[in-house]
């Protein structure tokens, strides 16, 4: 697995989600056709562990929490940066999501949760909040921000 590699399945997907509303629709269309146990997901999940391990993913750390844009907003992408975090038993920094926020959870624990939700998608609709939180074990996370547009809180 590469970045360019990573890059085109990234893209992929969001062709599929391009133009869509970021809202509970999309969040049930995502986990029943690209949920946990789908190809889509085993290959992102894949791309994701290898990522970490070869040191091109969450190449940075801070309070706890290993992170990383891998990718900015680009065409290519339809508008969309690419994030992935890897995180264990914590809270990160609050935010808010002005064109709301696409979040694939990959947990590396069987029972670990992000924002108590179990392996598969979380969409956040625009304008939401949320002090992004990973409980009992170690997942990743990987972010999909609509122009790249995220506001943390002071």
């Amino acid at each position: 697995m590469s970045p360019t590699e990573f890059r085109e399945q990234i893209a992929r997907l969001t062709a599929r989600i391009a133009g869509r509303p970021l809202d509970a629709a999309l969040d049930t269309w995502l986990n029943a056709e690209h949920g946990a146990g789908s190809t889509t997901y085993s290959e992102l999940k894949a791309a994701c562990l290898a990522g970490v391990a070869e040191g091109w993913l969450c190449d940075r750390e801070g309070g706890g929490i290993r992170y990383g844009r891998i990718f900015k907003p680009a065409e290519d992408l339809h508008g969309f940066s690419v994030d992935v975090v890897d995180m264990r038993d914590i809270a990160g920094p609050h935010h808010t999501h002005p064109n709301g926020e696409i979040d694939l959870i990959v947990p590396i624990d069987a029972t670990a949760e992000f924002d108590g939700r179990p392996a598969g998608w979380l969409v956040c609709p625009p304008g939401s909040a949320h002090r992004p939180t990973v409980s009992h074990g170690r997942a990743l996370v990987l972010y999909l921000l609509p122009d790249g547009r995220i506001d943390f809180t002071r």
